[in-house]
Parts: C-alpha cells; structure tokens; sequence
C-alpha cells in the first residue's frame, strides 16, 4: 500500500505503533527490547513503552527470557481482518480454479516496499498449505510488487526509493521507472524471476488496486494473453469481496 501526502498532520504516535507491530510480526523468533529499536531506529526507551502497552492489549506477549512475540491478539486482528474483507473466502475458489496451469499460484498485497504473500502454492501443493507460507519479500523482484508499485506515480516512487539500492534493478530508479510504465501501459506484470527464464505474469485485484494474483514458472511469449485472460477473470471474482 502507498499514499501520497497526508491531508492533515499523522498521528506520530500511532505511526512509532504500527511500525513496531509490524516489525514484531515479521520477526522469525522473539526479540528483545534493545534489538527492536536498534532495527527499527527507534529510541529504546520508546519502544520499550510501545511494546508493553502492545503487551497490554494481548497483541504482543513476553516470553520468559523478557522478550517478545506476538500475542494472540496479533492473530484474532489477523483472522478478523480477513472475515470482515471476505478476501480468501472470494479468493480460494479463484486461486483453485488457477492451478490448472500447473504453474506456481499466488496473492499478495504491497507493504510500503514489501509483498506480503497472503497465498503461495507452487504445483502440486496442497491449497490449505499454500496460506501465508511466504513472509516479505521486496516488492521490485516480485510480479505481484511490480503490479502494485505500478499503482503509484513516479514521484512516489522516486520518494520510496530515494537514496537506495532497488533490489533486482542495478540502474537505479529510472529503469525502475521505466518498468513500472510498461505495466501501466499493458496493466499488467511479466517479470523475469530466477534465473532459468521462469516468469511471473501478475494483474491488480480491485480498482485501483488493493492486491495482485499472479502465475509463476516457465510461460512462453506466446502463452501470456491466455494467462492475462485467466488472471483478469480471478481478479474479478477476488475483488467482489
């Protein structure tokens, strides 16, 4: 997800929140205190503060080394969230109908720089095994991201990588740029992954764009309108949530 500039001034303290949430979510084992804040840039005492109030509402819970992980509030606002949105329930039915490309199947939604895979079933994987299987990946090597960050304009882009290195793009941000018009152009993503010539072909979910469903494996030139055809049509039927 990206935005522009605010219409009024951020709430700091809600912002300072959800990025330590997130950086504790996204975390493989429990993290103390000081690590938090070293990773995040964040004064320890503040995050020390944040954490025990996430600990407070049951969002965040101390180990008994006084670390922390996520608590069981994390995953009822997870669970809540993808009820209320009605996202995978619309959306499995789609992603199955997918898999008889017997290519890799997968939805994923854009975080600043990040995708977060909601759904990743390579061929032959069981489709309840391919639900949040995948964490963060950056959004510039991934056709779903390239989707997505295609949403933005040029001056959001150029202010999200400002300064950086683009994974996947060593000429910096103009052929970042560049690639991002030709998926607007086409409206939708063929992006080299891997490299064995596998491709991802990806198309938004919702307008604008709120997620991305996308193929991924050996697809040939001549095989991407067909694809596209069948994306389309799953991304309809995933965005009527």
């Amino acid at each position: 997800m990206m935005h522009g500039k605010p219409n009024a001034q951020p709430n700091r303290s809600l912002i300072d929140g959800i990025a330590t949430l997130q950086a504790l979510a996204t975390s493989p084992e429990p993290i103390g205190n000081r690590e938090l804040a070293r990773r995040l840039g964040f004064d320890p005492t503040r995050v020390n503060r944040l954490l025990k109030t996430l600990a407070y509402l049951g969002i965040a819970r101390q180990t008994a080394n006084r670390k922390y992980t996520s608590g069981p509030g994390m995953h009822v606002l997870a669970a809540q969230s993808l009820f209320a949105s009605g996202l995978m329930h619309n959306a499995l039915p789609a992603l199955e109908g997918l898999r008889k490309f017997d290519l890799t199947v997968a939805l994923g939604v854009l975080w600043h720089d990040t995708v977060s895979y909601l759904f990743h079933a390579p061929p032959g994987l069981e489709l309840s095994r391919g639900l949040g299987r995948i964490g963060l990946l950056p959004a510039t090597s991934s056709g779903i991201g390239m989707t997505l960050l295609a949403q933005a304009g040029p001056a959001q882009i150029d202010e999200l990588y400002a300064g950086r290195d683009i994974p996947s793009f060593p000429g910096g941000i103009n052929e970042l740029n560049d690639k991002l018009e030709e998926i607007r152009q086409r409206t939708y993503a063929r992006v080299v992954v891997g490299a064995d010539d596998r491709h991802t072909v990806a198309v938004g979910v919702g307008r604008p764009a709120f997620a991305a469903v996308a193929l991924s494996g050996w697809i040939p030139e001549e095989a991407t309108p067909r694809i596209v055809i069948a994306l389309q049509e799953a991304a309809e039927h995933i965005g009527q949530s």
